[in-house]
């Protein structure tokens, strides 16, 4: 059955680059993703669930949500209108385009990583509600070195982005590689010196590698890395338009994250450590098939709009959906009957016992659930936000956000640190079923408009 549905999906123009793109960038993906669980494993082994472990995913917490938020967004908005210009103008207005966004990234990165800074003593008592006074302390020291590591992340983020517009999946694909082969390094050799601190100065150094590696390969394109303001243009405009809504609501479905671990320190120590452990797993799935899914189709379905073929959208969001449901519900099934041996192979080592196994593979089983719905609901918001219409994943956001606080309280109060990742899956269960429907009111609208365009431009 699955190989009739690879046939059907490849035997169109548009699905066939799609799914060769998805392939390259999910291939590599594995690649990234085995490294990253690699890292996982290291630093399970040297830090277990022990108070400096929880202060760093709490330090990390907010420069990483910050990063994804405001260039995730920003390459979201960007994209729609960098494949329009440079069809339509070539590359003198993209590299335009490119060089004032890139001219506000930096800007606006550089002013987040100075008041995370400034004001780390204020938000982090929030976010660490369980935390010890030194246990506080720490994670602050921590936040203030990660600094760096908003800005260099950053630009590789948005460069991304500029890539895989241009079709260039692979390098972008494969450079996030250096991180977490940096990390291991510096753990291995350093954790027991500085504790920690071997984290996140693997985190920022393998930041810089990234962001270096990737502003060379945009020769390949005719772009030059250029951080300049070239005016308030037509071109800027629309992507600001299309920015201020995706920002938000990425802000809302990014705060169900910040969130979650926030709320994970209420319970007892070492909560927050399991629920990020718990994550790993469904994590390392979404690098290599959602990611890859969303990284493939985004540029596509962009062009497609740009080209008016609407039927063509309709054509390959049917394709995709079938094909995603029939590859992702048995797989998730595998994973959750799995779940407890899964947990005691990758981390039952050195600081981590059998009960942390215990503990995290529960979690991990109700992280699991998510997954068929998370991977489908990329295909649509990816649609949506290539037809411009980020106004509505706002929306979506916010219900999900509110959602999602209603939800932890109450199953936390019957399964603990567990309810908290039922939860999340909950959400993106009903995110799915929110995006699903829109996308199919966007692309009956815009038919629509564009056979009444028809019969007014060729009434006979």
């Amino acid at each position: 059955m699955t190989s009739r549905l690879l046939t059907k999906i490849t035997s169109s123009s548009s699905n066939a680059k799609i799914f060769r793109a998805g392939a390259t960038v999910s291939a590599l993906g594995l690649v990234t993703t085995v490294a990253t669980a690699v890292k996982e494993l290291t630093i399970a082994r040297y830090f277990g669930r022990n108070d400096a472990i929880d202060a760093f995913f709490i330090a990390y917490l907010l420069p990483s949500f910050s990063v994804t938020l405001v260039v995730g967004s920003l390459g979201a908005a960007l994209i729609p209108v960098y494949v329009d210009v440079r069809r339509k103008g070539g590359s003198g207005p993209a590299q335009e385009l490119f060089s004032s966004v890139m001219f506000l990234t930096v800007l606006a990165l550089t002013a987040i990583a100075v008041l995370l800074g400034l004001f780390s003593s204020y938000y982090l008592p929030f976010l660490g509600s369980g935390f010890s006074p030194e246990k506080l302390i720490m994670t602050r020291e921590l936040l203030v070195a990660l600094l760096p590591f908003v800005l260099f992340s950053g630009i590789a983020l948005c460069v991304t982005s500029v890539l895989n517009a241009g079709e260039q999946f692979a390098l972008p694909a494969l450079t996030p590689l250096a991180t977490p082969l940096i990390v291991i390094l510096f753990v291995i050799f350093t954790a027991r010196l500085w504790n920690a601190y071997a984290i996140v100065i693997g985190t920022v150094f393998g930041s810089v590698v990234e962001a270096s590696a990737l502003a060379r390969t945009l020769n390949k394109q005719g772009i030059r890395f250029r951080v300049k303001w070239n005016g308030l243009t037509e071109d800027v405009r629309a992507v600001l338009r299309q920015y201020s809504p995706m920002i938000a609501g990425s802000f809302l479905m990014g705060s169900t994250l910040v969130v979650d671990k926030s709320m994970a320190a209420m319970l007892p120590g070492g909560s927050v450590a399991a629920l990020t452990y718990a994550n790993k797993i469904v994590s390392a799935v979404f690098a290599i098939g959602a990611s890859a899914l969303g990284t493939a189709a985004f540029p596509y379905f962009s062009g497609m709009i740009a080209d008016k073929d609407w039927g063509g959208c309709r054509h390959t969001l049917k394709r995709y959906t079938v094909l995603l449901l029939a590859i992702t519900v048995p797989f998730t099934v595998c994973l959750i009957a799995f779940s407890k041996p899964l947990v005691r192979l990758l981390f039952q080592h050195g600081a981590f016992t059998p009960a942390d196994t215990v503990l995290v593979s529960k979690v991990q089983t109700c992280y699991l659930i998510q997954l068929p719905f998370y991977i489908l609901a990329i295909l649509f918001v990816r649609f949506l936000s290539a037809a411009k219409r980020n106004d509505v994943l706002m929306y979506g956001a916010g219900i999900g956000l509110i959602l999602d606080v209603v939800l932890n309280l109450v199953f936390m109060r019957y399964w603990g640190v567990a309810g908290i990742a039922l939860s999340t899956s909950a959400v993106y269960a009903c995110t799915l079923a929110y995006v699903a429907v829109y996308s199919m009111r966007v692309l009956r609208e815009s038919q629509d408009v564009a056979y009444a365009v028809h019969v007014r431009t060729n009434p006979s």
